[in-house]
């Protein structure tokens, strides 16, 4: 008797296979947000790019509607490679947009990790919009978040039932890095103190 196959919603992270999508994470609308709960997406979403920085891990930023919602926080800007393509959009699905789906399929990878604002909104919409396109997604529960706890928890209740894996910023990293003989584990260990 064969092991059947896994499914691909359960997949460990791979950086082969990985994009890290930063989706709105602007100054204006992080105003909104709780303070403690934003510092922590701050953190785990800068972690998480300059992880994929130093990994080569492609990265893909939104922006919704800069001009009332102001640009990428600037801890979040300083810390993406400069490799990052960067997109604006006045949609909330980030699948919306032209440039941002051929930008993904030319990448041709077929994981995609997701931080960003707001849980129920953008990040819900982009979710369900990439696993319709066949794509492993992967949202960052610490690195996620919206205006008030009942639409963060539901968006996390939804995006479950969706197949849409729910992991932890260190999660990622540590499935990116596999050993910690990867030539990378000093340097994104040092990112973790």
């Amino acid at each position: 008797m064969s092991a059947s196959p896994v499914s691909p919603a359960i997949a460990k992270c791979d950086a082969a296979q990985s994009v890290l999508v930063v989706c709105d994470l602007q100054q204006r609308l992080g105003d909104a947000m709780p303070g403690k709960v934003l510092n922590r997406v701050l953190l785990n979403a800068c972690l998480l790019a300059r992880a994929a920085g130093l990994l080569e891990i492609p990265v893909l930023c939104t922006e919704q509607y800069p001009q009332g919602l102001g640009n990428t926080h600037a801890a979040v800007a300083d810390a993406l490679p400069k490799a990052t393509q960067a997109f604006t959009k006045t949609t909330f699905s980030c699948c919306d947009g032209q440039d941002f789906n051929a930008a993904l399929g030319n990448l041709a990878r077929r994981q995609v990790v997701l931080v960003g604002m707001e849980a129920h909104i953008c990040i819900l919409q982009t979710a369900f919009d990439l696993r319709a396109q066949g794509q492993q997604v992967l949202v960052v529960e610490d690195a996620i978040c919206s205006r008030r706890l009942e639409n963060y928890q539901n968006a996390l209740d939804r995006l479950r039932q969706a197949a849409v894996q729910v992991v932890s910023a260190e999660s990622v990293v540590f499935e990116w890095l596999r050993d910690a003989q990867h030539p990378h584990f000093k340097a994104i260990q040092t990112l973790l103190r």
